[in-house]
């Protein structure tokens, strides 16, 4: 896939549609490979930390370190497929594993006591001391059937999240 929205062929759109379960329309993926296109400032193919870090509400979000190890390196396709659980046409299941590879930092298909404390603290900051934030995540796994020693897995994500309605949606403008 070249580096203009010009360059993005019919087969590129339909490739990149299957690759994200169609969960973008063409026009939107037409408008994604823009922006992909004006993120990727050295046309290199593919996004870097900084250039996400471009994007302020990325920038903003206090789980942005734990998002760039996700999206650090994606070529257009990829970045489709990650943004994809952020469609409003994605089902629960997508949003949770997307989720799950936010807590699972290391990518071993587990979740750690530790895992989720480091998710607590970069979303309560400097509000809660590191006693306050163990003694909130061991009550509450506590309270799950959990111990500290627990690893939760993705069945363990779909079982909390499973028969939710998760509001996960981005707007993607079409020109």
């Amino acid at each position: 896939m070249g580096n203009n929205a010009s360059m993005l062929t019919q087969y590129d759109i339909e490739e990149v549609q299957e690759h994200c379960h169609n969960l973008f329309t063409q026009q939107e993926i037409v408008s994604l490979y823009e922006r992909f296109c004006q993120l990727d400032r050295n046309a290199k193919g593919f996004i870097s930390a900084d250039e996400f870090l471009s994007i302020p509400e990325f920038a903003m979000n206090p789980l942005s370190q734990r998002l760039l190890k996700m999206v650090d390196g994606l070529n257009f396709k990829d970045f489709v497929a990650v943004l994809s659980a952020f469609s409003v046409k994605a089902n629960v299941q997508q949003k949770v594993q997307f989720i799950f590879k936010v807590y699972d930092s290391d990518g071993n298909g587990k979740v750690s006591f530790k895992d989720i404390l480091e998710v607590l603290q970069d979303l309560s900051g400097p509000f809660m001391s590191d006693e306050q934030r163990e003694r909130v995540l061991i009550r509450v796994l506590d309270e799950a059937g959990y111990s500290r020693d627990s690893y939760l897995t993705i069945d363990d994500f779909f079982k909390v999240f499973g028969d939710s309605d998760i509001k996960m949606e981005v707007e993607i403008p079409i020109d």
